[in-house]
């Protein structure tokens, strides 16, 4: 793996030391986000940072997943998106209710496909032409409202704004996730950059945007991962990864299971982006991971899986959320490749303690 300096950085923190952070290193944080239960207002000023509604593991902070640039950085404002961008990234976010419209669209689907309008409208003015990442939390993402799963509803929206703004849904799509929240309204965070991105689809599934009409009417418009140069260094953002092989859900019920078919699947991610950037040289034990899991009495055994499968202490964050079919128990999401400032897994536990910054 090269040893250029990395001009991204994560850093996870607990939300208590955000201000202070905010007010000595704003110049290079780019934007984030911060999760607890109920949803924390945030004194941040003019950075791009998401207050979501999401439920930690019993007695853990609020937490926040910060991303710092090496570069010049700007802030701004298109509509309802906050934005802080360099030469090379833009990191965005915007919380939206969900709208109530006359007419046959749900209120959902049409909040999604204003907020990715907005998305693409902001990246054309400014001058990114590719999405490399994108975060979607929305509460009850499971539950059937105007004759639909909301979650499929999201993915309607989702691909209008794709087409109406010419944009394939088939290639050239981002990473992406989409978890159910605890409460609250729309909330979109996203990376995008000037620089060239391929997408990473994972030989053990089939790509999501050709997903069969069983899991509705639109296919969800999501790459398995996405693999970028930036500054001298490979990067890579993978999507939130489910036990799904080939499009079926495996292990039904069964959380440490599902955990350990989630990181045979990012295994599988990281050797194809491998093959695709022979000098990458990502490992499963220097990557960053984000880890959902459906029910609180299952944090335990995803703890365990995780210690046991990634065999070195790594960068994690536990958080319970709702995922995107109803018979999944866990989802996992990871990058690499840019410096990471992570809280790590003690092996000898499995548990996670106070995020720490390691540069």
């Amino acid at each position: 793996m090269t040893t250029a300096e990395a001009i991204l950085r994560l850093e996870v923190l607990p939300a208590s030391r955000l201000s202070h952070l905010a007010g000595d290193g704003q110049g290079s944080m780019l934007g984030g986000a911060c999760f607890s239960h109920p949803a924390r207002a945030l004194d941040a000023g003019t950075l791009p940072l998401l207050a979501v509604d999401m439920r930690l593991p019993a007695g853990d902070e609020a937490i926040c997943e910060v991303w710092h640039c090496a570069e010049p950085l700007t802030s701004g404002q298109h509509g309802p998106i906050r934005y802080r961008q360099g030469d090379t990234l833009l990191y965005g976010c915007m919380s939206l209710d969900e709208a109530t419209l006359q007419d046959a669209r749900s209120p959902l689907q049409a909040t999604t496909e204003a907020a990715y309008l907005a998305i693409f409208e902001l990246l054309e003015a400014r001058g990114f032409h590719t999405v490399l990442r994108v975060w979607n939390y929305f509460p009850a993402i499971n539950r059937e409202s105007h004759a639909m799963e909301r979650y499929r509803q999201f993915n309607i929206g989702r691909q209008d704004a794709f087409l109406a703004h010419g944009r394939s849904v088939v290639d050239k799509v981002p990473a992406a996730c989409a978890l159910g929240s605890a409460g609250g309204g729309l909330h979109i965070a996203f990376l995008a950059t000037r620089a060239d991105v391929v997408g990473v689809e994972n030989p053990r599934q089939l790509s999501a945007y050709h997903y069969p009409s069983q899991y509705g009417p639109r296919s969800p418009t999501f790459a398995r991962a996405g693999l970028v140069r930036l500054g001298g260094r490979d990067m890579l953002f993978i999507s939130g990864t489910a036990s799904i092989v080939g499009h079926q859900t495996l292990h039904h019920g069964d959380v440490a299971a599902q955990t350990r078919e989630c990181l045979h699947n990012i295994a599988a991610i990281v050797a194809e982006a491998n093959r695709q950037a022979p000098g990458a040289g990502f490992r499963l034990d220097q990557l960053a991971y984000t880890v959902y899991v459906r029910h609180a009495e299952n944090l335990a055994a995803a703890r365990h899986e995780m210690a046991q499968f990634v065999d070195a202490p790594v960068s994690v964050v536990f958080l319970q959320a709702d995922v995107c079919r109803a018979d999944l128990l866990v989802e996992i999401e990871a990058s690499g490749g840019h410096a990471i400032g992570p809280s790590q897994v003690d092996r000898s536990t499995g548990s996670t303690p106070c995020p720490t910054t390691i540069v």
